[in-house]
């Protein structure tokens, strides 16, 4: 199988096409990059496809991921691997990035819980908590840190995500200390590709994956003095 992967979630803009015959990636491209994915992905996108020496009809599928992550980064992954999807007729999946983030822990057969978190801002983070065998303890959500904390209970965890850092730095101080904290950007764009050929495109819709509304929120009632329109 053949897939295209697409992050712009969070402070990465990457792709890579994956050939699961060939065990691995055939090119890939990752950026750091905390603004400005509109206009970098499809630049990208073309350098990582000629790489890989595959046409766009050759492809299986393409697969992107969801969120939690940045509002206007994630649109713009998942605009671009729809439309790209559109134009070669392929099926196109979603993929969160905290399930990417844990993927390759998981994959490993950790005996270790795996905790994997996203800075979610104000003292929130969105975080899952799988065990070491990939069965889910804790769902995705989004929550205040101190309550992110009481994953505690399930054991010294393996810290993934961009926020492991700070859960790190507040972790419960009469808990078993994490087993290993790994701090990332953005999750691994070839195991987004990994997951997009793992998942049923029926069941994993390349849309946003919100786990709370967007910070930024229009007035419920009009501004004191604002002009109203004339009654019908």
């Amino acid at each position: 199988m053949l897939i295209l992967s697409i992050d712009t979630a969070l402070d990465a803009c990457a792709a890579a096409v994956l050939d699961t015959s060939a065990g691995g990636a055939i090119a890939l491209e990752s950026q750091p990059m905390k603004r400005g994915h509109a206009e970098a992905l499809m630049p990208l996108i073309a350098r990582v496809m000629k790489a890989s020496g595959i046409a766009f009809a050759a492809l299986d599928r393409i697969a992107a991921t969801t969120g939690p992550g940045s509002f206007t980064g994630l649109r713009v992954g998942l605009s671009a691997a729809r439309g790209i999807a559109l134009a070669a007729g392929k099926p196109v999946v979603g993929v969160t990035t905290l399930t990417a983030f844990a993927a390759p822990i998981v994959s490993a057969n950790s005996e270790h819980p795996v905790m994997s978190a996203v800075d979610a801002r104000h003292d929130h983070v969105y975080f899952q908590v799988l065990g070491g065998d990939g069965r889910s303890l804790i769902n995705a959500k989004v929550a205040p840190i101190v309550e992110a904390l009481d994953a505690a209970r399930f054991g010294a965890p393996h810290l993934v995500g961009n926020a492991a850092n700070i859960l790190a730095d507040r972790w419960p101080a009469d808990a078993p200390p994490p087993f290993k904290v790994d701090q990332q950007a953005a999750p691994d764009i070839a195991w987004v590709a990994w997951l997009g050929a793992a998942v049923n495109p029926e069941t994993s819709a390349a849309r946003p994956y919100y786990l709370r509304a967007p910070d930024a929120k229009p007035p419920k009632d009009p501004l004191p003095g604002a002009a109203q329109p004339p009654a019908s």
